[in-house]
């Protein structure tokens, strides 16, 4: 059997010379070895065929667990199933199994632009920001941006917070996006959120519908993600000394998002203070008779 030289210097041979035969002479060897040679080179590298592994006849049942639990469950909790359906390989190679069916679930997931209508949603959001929480909220199509500081997270704050910001875009959006925070939900059931009571009054009072986020999906809610980037570079980050109380800290919250509300958007290309007027007509009023900016403790 030829060496790699040998099948070089014949591939060579035969590219220069054009005859199985003149390569033969040249290479001290016969026409059909020269062939065979060339004909293998052309060809190019056999195919080499997938080894079975021990875990083939559970990838069916280890997807059907990855989809269920949406790619959260591990691979030790999955294995006592394995197990009990027959599966004898090792705990790495099964490891390496779940693995595989993860990423294969993530690489599924395909993500649209989003293209909200005016007037539908409203995304809110907490910054951890010291010495101050920082509250944001920016409407999705205008791209009009709400950011306050609080003292703290509790669910009168937030509702209170919420109010301001419906008075500052004088009107109020068909829907409120948040993610799962404490201070709004009540419970959480077969992985859906069930809101607080007080949310839901509050809710019913300004006439718009809760809603909330997948947990653990921060693409869900990337709209209000990159505004909290934005207010911790462009706000927080240059006050090196901080602020004394949350009133002097809301005092340049107050004059940065009308800075930021009255320059072109990078996105959207428009000023959203301008597609605020015209998101307004979209919007629905304010109730005459607000519910209370700051509910009692019990609500």
């Amino acid at each position: 059997m030829k060496g790699a030289r040998e099948r070089l210097e014949i591939i060579n041979a035969y590219e220069e010379l054009g005859s199985y035969r003149a390569a033969a002479k040249v290479c001290g060897t016969t026409h059909k070895t020269v062939r065979r040679v060339v004909e293998r080179q052309q060809a190019g590298p056999p195919e080499r065929g997938r080894r079975p592994r021990s875990t083939d006849p559970f990838m069916g049942l280890i997807r059907e667990r990855v989809e269920r639990t949406q790619g959260r469950i591990s691979a030790k909790r999955l294995l006592p199933a394995a197990r009990a359906a027959g599966y004898q390989g090792s705990d790495r190679h099964f490891r390496r199994a779940v693995a595989e069916a993860k990423a294969q679930y993530r690489c599924r997931r395909v993500f649209r632009p989003w293209t909200p209508g005016p007037g539908s949603h409203l995304v809110v959001d907490w910054a951890e920001t010291r010495p101050f929480p920082l509250f944001c909220a920016v409407l999705a199509w205008s791209r009009w941006r709400f950011c306050r500081f609080a003292p703290d997270r509790r669910r009168e704050t937030v509702l209170a917070l919420l109010a301001e910001c419906f008075e500052q875009a004088g009107g109020v959006p068909a829907i409120v996006l948040s993610d799962r925070m404490a201070a709004l939900r009540a419970s959480v059931v077969a992985n859906a959120v069930v809101p607080h009571p007080g949310y839901v009054r509050f809710a019913l009072g300004y006439g718009f519908r809760p809603d909330f986020c997948e947990a653990a999906d921060p693409e869900s809610k990337g709209i209000v993600e990159h505004l909290v980037g934005y207010a911790k570079a462009d706000l927080v980050v240059p006050a090196e000394s901080g602020w004394a109380s949350v009133d002097e800290a809301n005092a340049a919250a107050v004059s940065w998002c009308a800075e930021v509300n009255a320059r072109r958007h990078s996105e959207t290309v428009k000023i959203p203070d301008e597609r605020l007027v015209a998101e307004r007509e979209c919007m629905r009023p304010l109730p005459s008779r607000r519910p209370s900016r700051t509910p009692s403790a019990g609500t």
